[in-house]
């Protein structure tokens, strides 16, 4: 299942961010770091569409 996981997280297609599509499909260990109900400052920064043209994949 693990790599099923990896292999879908490190894979996005087309019209996708990078970065969101990692920390959605590979939420464990992303945020691994965090505390309990602490929010992640990447996702964070991504909400509402704000994802960089650069981390979308064409």
């Amino acid at each position: 299942m693990v790599d099923v996981v990896s292999k879908k997280a490190l894979n996005p297609p087309v019209g996708q961010c990078r970065q969101c599509w990692l920390h959605a499909y590979d939420s464990r260990e992303q945020h691994k770091g965090l505390k309990p109900r602490e929010d992640c400052p990447a996702c964070v920064s991504h909400m509402g569409g704000k994802c960089p043209d650069s981390m979308i994949v064409r």
